[in-house]
């Protein structure tokens, strides 16, 4: 097959896979193309707003064309969204027992 699953997993291959996409957004209308197949992506990775804005500006054809080409040698214009904090992992803790007191009988 010619595209490899694995390569965007590797560190030269994720290089390469985002230059690639953003060289193949470069030209007009084929960058349309791939910029709306890859809406889901930006709206994820960017947020709604910016990721709506990332992607409106990349269907356009000569104002996506040169941001995409200046894109290449600056980085990302519209920047991507702030990582959640990792939640601390929680220590187990041991079952509570209920002790209950003397029984009386009736």
């Amino acid at each position: 097959m010619w595209f490899d699953h694995a390569m965007p997993n590797t560190v030269t291959g994720r290089a390469g896979w985002e230059i690639g996409k953003k060289v193949v957004k470069a030209i007009p209308y084929v960058g349309a193309i791939v910029s709306i197949v890859f809406i889901g992506h930006a709206i994820k990775k960017k947020g709604l707003l910016r990721g709506a804005a990332h992607v409106a500006l990349d269907v356009t054809p000569v104002v996506g064309t040169a941001k995409n080409v200046i894109e290449i040698v600056t980085g990302d214009w519209i920047p991507d969204k702030a990582p959640k904090p990792q939640a601390s992992p929680q220590t187990p803790q041991a079952p509570v027992q209920i002790e209950s007191g003397p029984r009386f009988r009736s």
